[in-house]
């Protein structure tokens, strides 16, 4: 009778231990305040955005505020210049993603080998990326494309050649080169993250079997790099997407270089057009939320390779 009385005693919780959902609660608690800053941060201005998206409202005439329902996003997919500011916002992007990879690779195969310096050669290379993005931009206005004292036409001048005012001739070409070389380090560092991550056995018994370094970078080290790739084309097209320092510094959205965040910003504060601008703001974060997407699947899959590697 004892022993029954223990043994029905023993096999009761103790009141002491927390059932499992409270001490999953206990151990978020401390990140909750990050979640409620985060949440008033960026989550109720894109609702408020969302909101004023289906208004009419033009805030020289609040009077005649009114709900539009989708007829700002109709003027957004169908008026000649937003949509022109949509084509250039995926040439530009494309553009700077395409080239910086290419150029971020090539940068990347010549840090994986060892040489003299390549510590001091790495940090100098990756200076661009963690300059002000509005500084980058200056930068290239005024030091390379002036055409009075910039460096490019100096160079230029050395050797009796033209005078060109890059801006004016090249407008679109000026803010992608500009983008280009504050990406590019990015893009290196990420592919040389993959480059490291190669087995060096593999890579050694390639060469023992005679496979050239052409094969070697075709067959195992491209197939490598894919996610890779992936990931900073996807990672590069989100923040390039919404890139407006470049555009807004070095020719003022002008020339046939009004992407779809500048042309948000000239709904906004020059046309006071704040219905139209919520809209094409709108559009903007739904397009980078979907390529979001892509690179969260992308980061997911090489966590899981890494695990499984382990």
């Amino acid at each position: 009778m004892t022993t029954t009385v223990a043994s029905r005693a023993a096999s009761v919780p103790r009141a002491a231990t927390p059932p499992g959902r409270l001490r999953a609660w206990a151990t978020r608690a401390p990140l909750l305040p990050a979640l409620v800053f985060m949440v008033a941060v960026t989550q109720l201005p894109f609702v408020a955005t969302l909101v004023i998206s289906f208004l009419d409202w033009n805030a020289l005439y609040p009077e005649a505020r009114g709900f539009a329902g989708f007829g700002n996003y109709a003027e957004v997919l169908t008026d000649p210049d937003l949509r022109r500011s949509v084509l250039t916002t995926v040439l530009l992007t494309a553009t700077v993603v395409l080239v910086s990879l290419v150029l971020g690779l090539g940068l990347a195969l010549l840090l994986d080998r060892p040489f003299r310096g390549r510590g001091l050669v790495r940090t100098l290379l990756i200076a661009p990326f963690l300059l002000v993005p509005v500084a980058a931009a200056l930068l290239w206005k005024h030091v390379l494309y002036n055409p009075e004292y910039g460096l490019f036409n100096g160079l230029l001048g050395l050797v009796g050649g033209p005078q060109p005012d890059w801006v004016s001739s090249t407008p679109l070409l000026a803010v992608e080169a500009s983008l280009i070389w504050q990406w590019t380090p990015f893009m290196m560092l990420i592919l040389l993250a993959g480059l490291q991550s190669r087995s060096p056995e593999l890579l050694e018994a390639a060469r023992i079997d005679g496979a050239s370094n052409w094969q070697i970078f075709r067959h195992m080290t491209v197939p490598h790099l894919r996610r890779y790739l992936e990931l900073g084309a996807l990672l590069g097209s989100i923040h390039i997407v919404q890139n407006f320092d470049a555009v807004f510094t070095i020719t003022s959205g002008g020339l046939g270089t009004a992407n779809l965040p500048y042309t948000v910003y000239q709904s906004f504060y020059q046309a006071h057009e704040n219905g139209l601008a919520s809209a094409a703001g709108v559009l903007v974060v739904l397009g980078s939320l979907v390529i979001a997407t892509f690179a969260l699947r992308v980061v997911s899959s090489l966590f899981r390779e890494e695990a499984s590697r382990a």
